[in-house]
């Protein structure tokens, strides 16, 4: 690793930093730009990743030809391709010249694709034809081009993840990735981020006149407590509102609470609210973990709810014979769009798990009988359960077993017979026990 190489190259691309992973990025990038090896950068959302595609470009025999940095993520996906590989005129709706893509336009220089694990998996597929031979044809058009570009990408996703759930092509994933560079995050280049304060906070001072923010020891620390999942962008961001809106200019780790730094290592992202963006006014931010919590119980519960009633439905199901069994396979093949939750339970769960064998023959449905409408909508569950053929004697021998299998265990018992505490103390207060 040669320093004083990684030194020039960050006073000219204005890169802040000592930490030993960036100038290892740095390096690489250094070493990677006189070849032609495609290039993937990996990094959190905000850490400065086009920085090292430009030091690549700059740095190689195409410094001379065109570069082009290109957001994928903020391509519409209906003109993605043509805004990659170009389009002939009246190829659709809106295409009224022909025009040159950007791989027409960058022959012979770089592309940098921002976000390429965005790319549709047909414009991956396209993008894999470039790079292995370097044709393309433009949308609307039979005629096979020729380009001669470099390809520097990078992602914020787990690449791996999005093979295994299909969405990024294996074969572009490796082909993109000759030479893999990895720009860390905020939060673990340590001192680096007081140094990146200072540069922004200056960098402010001298474009609106005003005197530089500065940090006490308490909101130094507190800023290398912080887990910044903004990362760069977060804290240059931080600095702008503070150097603004702040009337100090020695600044607390109170004032940083107030605008979002919070002390509990979380890396949420602080809500600034207007007129609460000073101190005095940290405590009265509201906090929605509660609720979010309540919420999540409450999810979790409902879940459950309807997990339970899903089993209760099918062991009814499985005693149904005869014309009930022929009404609940018409309501099932009806399939009427219902509005109430417990509709759309009913409409989900009642699935027979096998066909109904009467006699032993198969009982078949005969299209000539009309069935009355109220047999389809008016079907109770509840009724159901109390019919002679729901096997009722069955069900309460099982409960009584159990129970003392369990020593009147009722929580073991309900496990055991694979129902809810819920609907093991309504049976047994149906079935009049008295245990």
């Amino acid at each position: 690793m040669n320093e004083k190489v990684i030194q020039q190259i960050k006073q000219r691309y204005g890169i802040v930093g000592n930490y030993e992973g960036l100038n290892r990025s740095i390096d690489i990038a250094i070493q990677v730009a006189p070849t032609e090896l495609s290039v993937l950068i990996y990094g959190e959302s905000g850490v400065g990743k086009e920085v090292l595609p430009k030091v690549i470009h700059d740095n190689s025999v195409r410094k001379h030809n065109k570069y082009f940095a290109i957001n994928c993520g903020s391509l519409p996906e209906g003109t993605i391709d043509s805004e990659l590989f170009g389009h002939k005129k009246g190829s659709f709706t809106g295409a009224l010249d022909d025009r040159e893509g950007y791989f027409g336009v960058a022959n012979n220089g770089t592309l940098f694709l921002d976000e390429v694990g965005e790319l549709p998996l047909a414009t991956q597929a396209r993008l894999l034809r470039v790079l292995e031979t370097g044709e393309y044809i433009r949308v609307g058009e039979s005629e096979v081009r020729k380009t001669n570009v470099r390809i520097v990408a990078a992602t914020n996703v787990n690449m791996q993840k999005a093979i295994r759930e299909g969405k990024f092509r294996e074969d572009l994933y490796y082909r993109l990735n000759t030479i893999p560079i990895n720009m860390p995050p905020l939060r673990e280049r340590g001192r680096d981020i007081e140094l990146l304060f200072r540069k922004f906070a200056y960098d402010i001072s001298e474009k609106y006149r005003i005197e530089p923010v500065r940090l006490t020891e308490d909101a130094r620390q507190l800023l290398l407590r912080y887990k910044w999942p903004g990362n760069i962008r977060q804290l240059r961001n931080l600095v702008e509102q503070i150097s603004i809106i702040s009337q100090e200019r020695e600044i607390t780790s109170d004032i940083l609470k107030a605008y979002g730094v919070s002390d509990d290592s979380s890396g949420e992202t602080g809500l600034v609210l207007h007129g609460m963006n000073r101190p005095e006014h940290a405590a009265e931010a509201h906090s929605y973990e509660k609720e979010r919590d309540m919420l999540f119980q409450l999810l979790s519960s409902i879940g459950k709810e309807v997990k339970d009633l899903k089993e209760l439905v099918h062991s009814n199901l499985d005693n149904l014979h005869g014309a009930q069994a022929d009404s609940f396979r018409m309501f099932e093949e009806e399939r009427p769009d219902m509005a109430t939750p417990i509709q759309y339970a009913r409409q989900t769960v009642m699935q027979p798990p096998h066909p109904y064998v009467v006699n032993e023959q198969h009982f078949q449905p005969q299209n000539n009988v009309t069935y009355p409408q109220e047999s389809i909508q008016d079907v109770d569950i509840e009724a159901i359960e109390e019919t002679p053929m729901s096997n009722k004697a069955l069900m309460k021998k099982n409960i009584i077993e159990s129970l003392k299998r369990n020593n009147g265990n009722r929580k073991k018992t309900a496990k055991e017979l694979e129902i809810s505490e819920r609907t093991l103390y309504r049976k047994i207060k149906d079935y009049g026990l008295d245990i």
